[in-house]
């Protein structure tokens, strides 16, 4: 059965705004137990509404399903959220995330990502500053398909909300214990409450330490593992009836230990070709095969970053209108090493390191403007600015691929959007929706080898809409259909290689996307049950992607630009069944089919032949009528829920879930980089007071102990262009046990 979350709360506010959806969320655990519909709330069009009222492509994720999954990085949501797939890297700045198989797989500062993420509608720069733990959430949203008109141009492909506690009128307390078997360990807690009758609070902070599952035999230490610390805080002022501020900050800092595995080398491969230096005299100790999880590295492959941020958001009711402020700064910096060739190998190709640092800076401004959500004429209407820059030091050696540049990257946005709702006639409504906005990017790159430096900048205006079409058939079935265009904005190759070809080229030309979908949401029983259904069809012109150019004078160059185009297609399925007071069951499921429509010149995978299709000097193949990477044909997760009553004040807690994914490439074609499909399944067991005040639960994630691998490297051109294969493995590589206990007062 294919599902979305549950957000159960009778209370549905007319006119809410987004920190209302979230507190609603926040309180959604405590009524769950006597509710018997299924009501599920989300703020996709700014404006807090039931869920199976909008006609989008969204799902709503809760803690309580994040728990029952296993979730507690962001790397992982892909595991609750079938149409998005999280690819983790050796670094968190590397790592990909995408949704109906449309990412951003390049690695320049400059280049935004196709999946925006919000944490309490507010934009984060730097895609890095969300992969970390998921301490304080009330509801995550994923909005699948081109989100432009309404979220700006890093939504191209769709956006990730986060929302976070929200100040409560009455004191609470949550805070959650864990430990697992495998030395994983962590606590997080919050506080709300009022001080007074007219001021609010939120303390939220958590810490979470696991020493990784892969062991370095070169200094004996556990590697693959992460540390985290997370506060955050609010203050909430009622100023008047109509007038009131939330001011909240936010503080991060941590580190992750890197190790990538080899699964797979060749006997003939030798480091960088040579002579005697084999994986048995580079890699000693290391037996490598496909449940390998050690490595050797003479270099202690890392990250450290912190960042602080902090908004303030302003509503004022003016008559029945809602004006909402949000204004925000945000600062961040990870400063990565790795182990470049990673070996332990004594002659000099086994000391080549990689040394940097990604640094950011945003500020945002958005006011917008509601009208009451229950008006057969409603509008949002808003305008939005943006600053931002990045960045990058970058030094890699001694031995070979030498580099030793910095470079920075700016931009200025300035924005208006809009979209209107008439219900022109009973139960028919109509969508126009629209953005319009100019951008003004810059970049400097000064390359410390040979000395030289660039600089340039550009400016471009985009207008994006969305157009649809709404009807309620009956009270509990809702059909749509819609029409958007999506944009990503242009930008710069800001990377190793850069030089005056680059910049003569100029700024790789925007992305943009026409988005066709069709769908079904229905409610029975009662409303004990939901079934969503959504059909997309999008088209993407001017793919940004790596690609060999050849340039006027003969020569070649290699560099992210527009490659030409990509359609995907499938279906979307969501459903929940209340099936008694005590049992729930939940679950999604998408159908893929991400295609390539033209990508004539991609870059070859190392090891391909002209047999396998690469041809020319330098190699390249045509990917036209490939499947596009990161893009399984099938994903899927269910979940099940059963809390019978015990006792009168105590009740049992027995969950389990299944996540399944077909098979992938994370590389176009390449065999090293293909995973087979596979499942997995998790369980946990224990009891929970009646009222939901406290619970305590063991768990066990991956039952089975399947194996699998959520990012694979081709390192081939690291041994003489044999086959050497490396892995990042996930937090559940093995099966692994723990204990969770909280309270909720």
């Amino acid at each position: 059965m294919a599902g979305t979350a549950q957000a159960q709360t009778s209370e549905s506010p007319a006119a809410g705004t987004a920190a209302a959806g979230a507190a609603a969320a926040q309180s959604a655990a405590k009524t769950a137990q006597d509710d018997v519909e299924i009501i599920v709330t989300t703020t996709a069009q700014k404006r807090f509404e039931n869920i199976q009222n909008v006609p989008l492509a969204v799902q709503v994720v809760t803690p309580a399903q994040l728990e029952a999954q296993g979730v507690r990085h962001f790397q992982d949501l892909g595991k609750v959220a079938p149409s998005l797939t999280v690819r983790p890297a050796e670094h968190p700045v590397n790592s990909n995330v995408s949704l109906r198989g449309v990412g951003t797989f390049a690695f320049g500062i400059g280049v935004e990502s196709s999946v925006a993420v919000t944490v309490d509608g507010v934009p984060l720069a730097f895609q890095a500053r969300a992969f970390t733990d998921l301490p304080d959430v009330a509801m995550i949203e994923v909005l699948r398909g081109p989100q432009s008109t309404l979220y700006g141009k890093a939504a191209s492909a769709g956006l990730i909300k986060i929302m976070t506690t929200q100040p409560t009128s009455d004191f609470h307390v949550k805070a959650n214990l864990l430990a697992t078997d495998d030395s994983e360990y962590g606590g997080n807690f919050s506080v709300t409450g009022p001080i007074n009758d007219k001021l609010g609070y939120v303390l939220s902070a958590s810490y979470s330490n696991w020493d990784g599952n892969v062991k370095n035999l070169f200094n004996g230490k556990q590697v693959n593992g992460r540390e985290t610390f997370n506060s955050r805080g609010k203050l909430k002022w009622k100023a008047s009836p109509d007038l009131t501020f939330t001011l909240s900050g936010n503080y991060l800092n941590g580190n992750t230990t890197v190790g990538r595995p080899f699964i797979r080398m060749a006997s003939t491969a030798l480091l960088r070709g040579v002579a005697g230096q084999t994986s048995n005299v580079v890699l000693p100790g290391v037996v490598i095969s496909e449940k390998n999880q050690t490595v050797s590295n003479n270099y202690e492959s890392r990250t450290k970053y912190w960042g602080w941020g902090t908004m303030l958001r302003t509503d004022i009711n003016i008559g029945k209108l809602n004006v909402l402020g949000l204004t925000s700064y945000d600062r961040f910096r990870l400063d990565d090493y790795l182990d470049h060739d990673d070996t332990s190998a004594t002659v000099p190709q086994g000391s080549n390191i990689q040394v940097g640092a990604f640094k950011s800076r945003l500020f945002t401004q958005e006011i917008r403007v509601l009208s009451p959500g229950t008006d057969a004429f409603r509008y949002a209407l808003g305008i939005y600015y943006a600053n931002v820059g990045f960045q990058r030091p970058f030094l890699r050696g001694p031995s070979f691929s030498l580099a030793n540049w910095y470079a920075t990257s700016g931009s200025r946005q300035i924005a208006a959007f809009g979209q209107i709702d008439w219900e022109f006639v009973k139960n028919l409504t109509a969508t126009v929706g629209g953005r319009a906005q100019n951008e003004r990017v810059k970049y400097t790159f000064k390359d410390n080898i040979p000395n030289t430096s660039y600089a340039g900048h550009a400016s471009d205006n985009a207008t994006t809409y969305r157009l649809g079409l709404q009807y309620q058939a009956t009270p509990d079935v809702m059909v749509f259909g819609s029409y958007a265009t999506g944009y990503k904005g242009q930008t710069y190759d800001l990377t190793t290689g850069f030089n005056q070809n680059r910049a003569a080229a100029g700024p790789i030309r925007p992305e943009t996307s026409k988005d066709k979908e069709l769908g079904v949401r229905t409610q029975f029983f009662g409303r004990r049950m939901t079934f969503n259904v959504t059909y997309f069809d999008t088209n993407y012109t001017d793919l940004q992607a790596q690609s060999i150019e050849t340039l006027a004078d003969g020569t070649t160059n290699f560099r992210l630009t527009n490659v030409g185009g990509l359609n995907t297609k499938g279906l979307e399925f969501e459903s929940a069944a209340r099936v008694t007071r005590d049992l729930t069951i939940s679950g999604a499921a998408t159908y893929l089919d991400a295609t390539y429509t033209s990508f004539p010149v991609a870059q070859c995978y190392p090891t391909q032949t002209a047999a396998q299709g690469c041809t020319g000097s330098p190699g390249r193949q045509n990917l036209t009528g490939t499947r596009a990477v990161q893009a399984p044909e099938w994903k899927a997760s269910a979940n099940i829920d059963f809390a019978p009553a015990i006792t009168e004040k105590l009740n049992g807690v027995l969950q389990g879930s299944w996540q399944y994914q077909s098979s992938v490439y994370y590389v176009a074609r390449d065999p090293q980089a293909f995973q087979p499909a596979f499942s997995l399944f998790n369980l946990s067991a224990g009891v929970r007071d009646h009222n939901r005040r406290w619970e305590a639960v063991v768990f066990v994630n991956n039952l089975f102990d399947k194996q699998y691998y959520p990012s694979l490297v081709n390192s081939a051109g690291n041994f003489g262009n044999q086959i050497a294969t490396q892995v990042v493995l996930p937090r559940d590589f093995r099966r692994y046990a723990g204990i969770r206990f909280g309270v909720n007062y």
